[in-house]
């Protein structure tokens, strides 16, 4: 890749991690020109023609130097974790590979050495050696068995990472934690309480499925057809089993975008496929916004949206189209006013006939209710049995909205006067005089449009404090405070606008070069600024010229 160097990446770790971080390997070329490693171990250098053809190479004389240098720094941490050894190499004695190997696997094992190697797997260079390492240095299976799965013994316990759509059905993929699984058997499913028969049994290479005779402990396979099993749920050899493998902590969701049918077909089919594929990613959720009636579709940011998109139209023929998702505004007023509504439609017979004074003005904004009706009719200037009419027109007038067709909240309307006629009144009349009475009422009190206001909780390396600090001002928000967390990271919390968020998380990996993270919850409405309104009006009397 251009403009990377192996310099800079390990130089960034040991930023990150600390000075555990040893290279066990140093590259061949750089950049365009990379083409194999250097054993710092073995002392050996390796090509990789094709990606798949491996020869060992004299070590090119541009390496000799620093091979001692990375040598030494790789031999100095390795030995902290054997007390003999590293007395050994503080008298001056010579270590051999074996040694080296040795003290290699029980710091990767302990965590005091954090082993670095090099690659290219767009090209498969040094996929290989990469193989060899994870064989070498990390713990097999029976050697570092989690806490939750030591209760098992030598029962069988499998836990299931992946479910997917395939031709035959759906397809489970899982892990054999203790005991050997094999084929034509029955486990029993410790979340579902349901029985399960194992028919054949696969593992896979790449795209490459292919049959298994067993699957023991530390092994990955597959098994289809499983009516009653979910990802994340514990297969056991025994009924009597009764405590699942702890499960995956699936990070939340932090990108959001409404998805579409194309067609009345796709409409037809979208709701299943869409639960598939969240089956399929528990990254994913499927919601649908009451207030907007879109589904939203939330995943770990853009690509990954766009990327199962892609997938639901292969796998399942559903084409969906993605939009940024409807803020939902609201709208509410900043003065006290009054005005009169009056329906009156007399043409023969029985007409209607509804007059109403309505007295409104804003309650304070997050306040627990949102919406108060007052009787305050004396004299029976509008009898009983209207009034209710009354604050139905208000209610759905106040839903419809007034400037934005957004919702109107933290208003207060009281009934003060009023007129009715004995035979033409009626509720409906009274209904539409209190609509009317709304109409007239809030453009007098000086509306207002209020936005959703987001807390966001930001994890930044504290190199790019400043950055995400300015682009936070940037989006209208307002920094409250920042943490230390320790390993180099700070924790900023901000309120932000949930417009500004739309794409945040595409724009907070960008500027953290991917180590940022947020998660953000519903703050507060607050009003928008004035620039902000107009074009949130502007957009509005455009949607409804298109309509007519």
């Amino acid at each position: 890749r251009e403009n990377t160097s192996f310099d800079t990446a390990l130089k960034s770790l040991r930023d990150q991690f600390g000075l555990k971080v040893v290279p066990l390997q140093i590259p061949i070329g750089e950049q365009s020109s990379f083409r194999g490693v250097v054993d710092l171990v073995s002392q050996k250098g390796y090509t990789f023609e094709g990606g798949n053809k491996v020869q060992e190479i004299a070590i090119p004389a541009e390496l000799q130097e620093s091979i001692g240098s990375y040598r030494e720094q790789l031999i100095e941490s390795a030995v902290e974790s054997d007390d003999e050894i590293m007395e050994k190499f503080l008298e001056g004695e010579e270590l051999s590979d074996e040694e080296i190997l040795s003290v290699i696997k029980k710091g990767t094992r302990s965590g005091q050495l954090i082993p670095v190697l090099c690659g290219a797997g767009s090209k498969n260079i040094a996929v290989q050696t990469l193989l060899d390492a994870v064989v070498d240095y990390l713990p097999a299976a029976s050697d570092a068995l989690p806490e939750d799965a030591k209760a098992f013994d030598d029962t069988l316990s499998m836990f299931v990472y992946k479910t997917a759509a395939a031709q035959v059905g759906t397809i489970s993929y899982f892990r054999v934690y203790s005991g050997t699984l094999k084929p034509d058997t029955h486990v029993y499913n410790v979340q579902t309480k349901a029985d399960e028969r194992i028919g054949q049994l696969i593992t896979t290479r790449g795209k490459t499925q292919e049959p298994a005779t067993e699957i023991p402990a530390g092994d990955f396979g597959a098994v289809t057809k499983l009516a009653n099993t979910h990802t994340g749920d514990t297969l056991a050899g025994s009924k009597d089993v009764t405590t699942a493998l702890d499960p995956i902590n699936f990070p939340e969701p932090c990108y959001t975008i409404a998805v579409y049918p194309r067609s009345q077909a796709d409409l037809d089919k979208m709701g299943n496929a869409l639960n598939r594929a969240v089956e399929e990613d528990r990254t994913l959720r499927v919601t649908r916004d009451p207030e907007t009636a879109e589904v939203l579709l939330s995943g770990m940011g853009e690509s990954h949206l766009q990327i199962v998109i892609e997938g639901i139209k292969r796998k399942f023929g559903v084409d969906l189209e993605s939009r940024d998702q409807r803020i939902s505004y609201r709208e509410t007023i900043r003065k006290k006013t009054r005005a009169n509504g009056r329906h009156k439609r007399q043409s023969g017979g029985h007409g209607q006939f509804g007059d109403v004074w309505l007295e409104i003005e804003p309650l304070p904004i997050g306040s627990e209710e949102t919406f108060v009706f007052e009787d305050k009719i004396v004299g029976g200037v509008v009898p009983g049995q209207y009034i209710p009419g009354v604050e139905k027109g208000v209610r759905e007038s106040l839903r419809r909205g007034f400037i934005s067709g957004n919702p109107m909240l933290y208003v207060k309307v009281a009934l003060v006067d009023g007129k009715y006629h004995p035979v033409d009144s009626s509720a409906q009349s009274f209904e539409i005089a209190g609509s009317l009475g709304m109409q007239e009422a809030v453009p007098l009190a000086s509306p207002t449009i209020l936005e959703p206001v987001m807390t966001v909780t930001i994890t930044v390396p504290e190199s790019n404090m400043g950055d995400v600090m300015s682009d936070i001002n940037t989006k209208r928000g307002r920094v409250l405070g920042m943490t230390p967390i320790g390993n180099n990271l700070q924790q900023i919390t901000a309120n932000v606008p949930q417009a500004e968020l739309l794409h945040y998380a595409t724009d907070l990996r960008s500027i953290t070069q991917g180590r940022g993270s947020f998660k953000m919850e519903f703050y507060q409405y607050e009003e928008v600024p004035g620039n902000v309104q107009q074009e949130i009006i502007a957009n509005y009397k455009k949607a409804q010229e298109t309509k007519k």
